[in-house]
């Protein structure tokens, strides 16, 4: 069941509204199902007399009392709104279950608490069957305001008592951390088009993925001109510093032919300007990721950077913790952006789904998460990495998403567990979708017999309790290969398996052969450097010196696919 509070100025216009058709004449027998007082309420829904006027001066009864008061000034956002609507797939509950619905929530929001005779006046209007609209003018009988601080939340808690006692699906609490869901308006308007998604979801999605490749906010901005979309910039009226921004998709306008703008809080909390420059402090040119020499670079600095926010995760520094997400969704996105494949459509979906993931009510240290940003970065200009480093590269992510999962489940954060685990099952499908031929082609290489057993010694001295479990994997006979390339590229087997350090990740894994794989395959570069060498599970070796566009996992606009073709 979700609740959605706003307010506004045009009590009139709303009833209108909801006794009128709807945009696509989806409004039927709309009705009121509860209301302050049933018998004092004018329902033009059942009574062809009663009008949208008279039932308008009845609500705003006591603020025209408190608009007299004031010497004729209406107070501002006076009419509260706050629609109902069950979960897909959810039984349609009767009018008297939907009147419950509604005395619940005005009383849990404050908007009417029980027994308070001179609360607000509001009314519950059904004209769907699947949810209400509440309405309320937010003046007392007594001229005062109603508390109402924090409304949504306490809504939304309600609503989750509502649901056990109603045996309805239960949703996931959030945080007010989410971003703005689509009006029904804007879905619409994009079913029109023909599109899968809004434009607002659109523009989300492009925002993200440019955020995540650009260092600087001036990079930002002109990044995403140069994919077509519209900025505009507000500016302080003393500095003259770009103080907020919006944009606006191509093609999206309104019916004066003017584009539609959402500003970048409105697209994400963290999409504000502020939480941007939190993330793009301005840079040296000396700063940025210069190309290297050895294409394996950034792929094994975004390793290296992934298994430290991994162990940031486990530690109490929460804010460093919540940092090292925030950069995790950048690099979801310039994975996908530079991974070349059939799984790149996972990978991109993964991005968009750790998007509620990536941020929640504990404030962020993106500093200490600056090296794992940086190797994001360094994947934008980064060419078509060895294959098994890649898929190395591809493996950590699924295990950082999952502990990503586990620390939102520690703290009660429903709706980010929810979108970690959705992230996870994409990261894991693309995971499998890229290693199982190279899996495969290691197993055909597999060393000499009395090459395997002295590797099965150095495990068993390494991994005494696990080494069972390890031979027994599948994927043992692949490991021996990559054990044979590490020996000749100048490791000790012995001693590379002792300094993994994988002990805990080996009691819960499922295929410790395979964690061990990729563990050893992620060591530093002389190890990539000699499967070079041989030409074994290498990808395309072609340098670029361009940044990669940035994904995104939406659809292209209308004028977009026309310039594309």
């Amino acid at each position: 069941m979700v609740p959605d509070v706003s307010t506004g100025s045009d009590s009139r216009g709303l009833i209108a509204y909801l006794f009128g058709p709807g945009r696509r004449d989806e409004h039927t027998n709309p009705h009121i199902v509860a209301a302050w007082d049933m018998a004092g309420a004018p329902d033009p829904g059942r009574d062809p007399a009663a009008t949208y006027s008279q039932l308008a001066r009845r609500l705003d009864h006591h603020v025209d009392l408190r608009t007299r008061e004031l010497g004729g000034k209406k107070p501002p956002q006076h009419v509260w709104h706050c629609p109902v609507r069950t979960a897909p797939g959810d039984r349609y509950l009767t009018d008297t279950e939907w009147a419950e619905v509604a005395r619940r929530v005005v009383h849990a929001t404050g908007i009417a608490p029980d027994g308070d005779e001179r609360a607000c006046r509001w009314i519950a209007v059904r004209h769907a069957d699947d949810h209400i609209h509440i309405m309320a003018t937010t003046v007392r009988a007594d001229g005062r305001r109603p508390r109402t601080h924090q409304d949504g939340r306490r809504a939304q808690a309600e609503c989750r008592r509502i649901e056990a006692e109603f045996g309805l699906r239960r949703l996931k609490s959030g945080d007010l951390t989410a971003p703005r869901t689509p009006t029904g308006a804007e879905r619409a308007k994009a079913e029109r088009q023909g599109q899968t998604v809004t434009a607002r979801h659109w523009l989300r999605e492009r925002a993200y993925a440019v955020a995540a490749a650009v260092h600087t906010e001036a990079d930002y901005f002109t990044v995403l001109q140069s994919l077509g979309i519209k900025v505009k910039t507000r500016l302080g009226p003393e500095s003259g510093d770009v103080i907020g921004y919006s944009l606006a998709a191509p093609g999206d306008t309104n019916s004066a032919g003017e584009p539609i703008w959402y500003g970048g809080s409105k697209l994400a909390p963290d999409l504000s300007i502020n939480r941007l420059r939190e993330r793009l402090p301005d840079q040296e040119v000396t700063d940025r990721p210069r190309f290297a020499a050895d294409p394996a670079e950034p792929w094994q600095h975004t390793i290296t950077a992934i298994q430290t926010a991994h162990f940031a995760l486990d530690s109490d520094d929460h804010a460093a913790a919540q940092g090292q997400l925030a950069a995790f969704g950048d690099v979801l996105y310039n994975i996908a952006s530079a991974t070349p494949g059939p799984h790149r459509a996972e990978l991109r979906a993964a991005a968009t789904a750790f998007n509620r993931a990536r941020r929640s009510a504990t404030r962020a240290d993106h500093q200490a998460a600056h090296a794992l940003r940086q190797a994001a970065k360094e994947l934008t200009y980064a060419s078509n990495g060895p294959g098994g480093l890649t898929i190395a590269l591809l493996f950590a992510t699924v295990h950082l998403t999952r502990a990503a999962a586990r620390w939102h489940e520690r703290r009660g954060h429903e709706q980010q567990v929810a979108a970690a685990e959705e992230a996870f099952h994409h990261l894991q499908a693309g995971y499998q979708q890229a290693a199982a031929p190279v899996l495969a082609d290691l197993s055909r290489r597999a060393p000499r017999a009395e090459t395997a057993r002295r590797f099965e010694q150095d495990l068993r001295a390494a991994f005494p309790d696990h080494a069972d479990r390890i031979l027994a994997d599948p994927t043992w006979t692949a490991l021996t290969t990559t054990l044979a390339h590490a020996e000749t590229a100048g490791h000790n087997p012995r001693r590379l398996l002792a300094e993994l350090g994988t002990q805990q990740e080996l009691d819960s894994a499922e295929h410790p052969a395979e964690v061990l794989n990729w563990h050893v395959y992620a060591q530093p570069n002389k190890l990539v450097q000699a499967a070079r060498r041989r030409n074994t599970f290498n990808g395309p070796s072609s340098m670029s010196t361009a940044p990669n566009l940035p994904a995104t996992p939406v659809a292209m606009m209308p004028q977009e696919r026309g310039r594309r073709r």
